[in-house]
């Protein structure tokens, strides 16, 4: 056991370290982004989604590049296992979540197709080098039409927000621009770090790197989401706090997994199929049923369903620890 207190430790600094960083090159890259005139709503779309993102992105292409391709596939699924069950259920328990947003509602259902569409790349069960590129080009689809979404819808409620939020934050172009670049460094480094703390720990205890992966990995990178969206929905701002986990997982289904992959094509265990992605779908599903509104009604999540969501999240990350020991 004191064996592993340098790896255990290493994890604490290294969470506290993604946390901050991943804060500082979210606000950077935002405020450099507003100077170079890109619009708030294309800036909580893009920007945002891709930097609440980041510690996802990184630390998965690090577990790839180290050769524990379980790890990097583990925390994306469990990423959006926790934004849905664990994060978005806390939010709604503070404050009922309503989402006005048609460009989030829109959102919704292409969340839904993408979660179908990476169980069924996953059949097979193994993540080719064709499947991750596949990941990728619908990435870049999305990121597309996202982006002509953002030109278009103009007066959106997630635009007003956030030019709230981008007003409150405002900093000045060098200072943005330091910060933006500081940020992505420090991020390499806690998640060079964190991976390292993680394998160590899956080997001290006997745990295959997947399980961890979808647990301390993938709660550790999530925190970002986590602090964002309870600050969004304390201040009143539901969209933004239902558009960073959106986002999130978009870019967690797509990107983080397509890039992990292209570096360290893979096989993976049959629990992916019969546990993991089973539970991010219906996750997923339930996301879409209860948030989209229908018959033009505006989605509205609230503390009855949000106190469920974190009950199946509790549940699974019992059963995930209670099964690997």
């Amino acid at each position: 056991m004191f064996s592993l207190i340098v790896p255990i430790s290493a994890i604490v600094f290294a969470l506290g370290l993604l946390l901050w960083s991943a804060d500082r090159f979210v606000e950077g890259a935002a405020s450099t982004a507003r100077h170079f005139g890109m619009s708030p709503l294309l800036i909580g779309m893009v920007v945002v989604g891709f930097g609440t993102s980041a510690p996802e992105m990184v630390v998965s292409a690090m577990a790839a590049m180290q050769g524990n391709p379980g790890i990097a596939l583990g925390n994306a699924y469990g990423s959006n296992i926790a934004n849905i069950g664990l994060i978005l259920g806390l939010t709604a328990l503070l404050r009922p979540i309503t989402v006005q947003s048609r460009v989030l509602k829109n959102e919704l259902p292409i969340l839904t197709f993408i979660t179908g569409l990476s169980a069924f790349l996953l059949w097979n069960e193994k993540i080719t080098r064709t499947d991750a590129l596949i990941l990728l080009a619908f990435f870049a689809g999305i990121m597309a039409w996202t982006i002509h979404q953002g030109l278009k819808k103009k007066g959106d409620p997630l635009e007003r927000g956030m030019e709230r939020e981008l007003v409150a934050r405002e900093m000045r172009l060098g200072r943005a621009v330091f910060w933006m670049i500081v940020g992505l460094l420090l991020l390499i480094v806690s998640s060079r770090i964190l991976v390292w703390g993680a394998v160590e720990i899956a080997q001290g205890f006997g745990v295959n790197d997947l399980v961890i992966g979808l647990t301390i990995v993938a709660l550790g990178t999530s925190l970002p989401e986590l602090a964002s969206s309870i600050i969004a929905a304390r201040k009143g701002e539901h969209d933004i706090a239902l558009g960073n986990i959106l986002g999130s997982n978009l870019f967690n289904t797509l990107a983080v997994v397509g890039i992990a992959f292209v570096i360290h094509p893979m096989g993976i265990s049959p629990e992916v199929l019969t546990r993991d992605m089973p539970v991010m779908a219906v996750l997923t599903l339930s996301l879409f049923v209860i948030g989209y509104g229908f018959r033009g009604r505006p989605g509205r999540i609230n503390r009855v369903e949000g106190a469920l969501l974190v009950a199946g999240y509790v549940i699974y990350t019992g059963f995930l620890v209670t099964s690997s020991f």
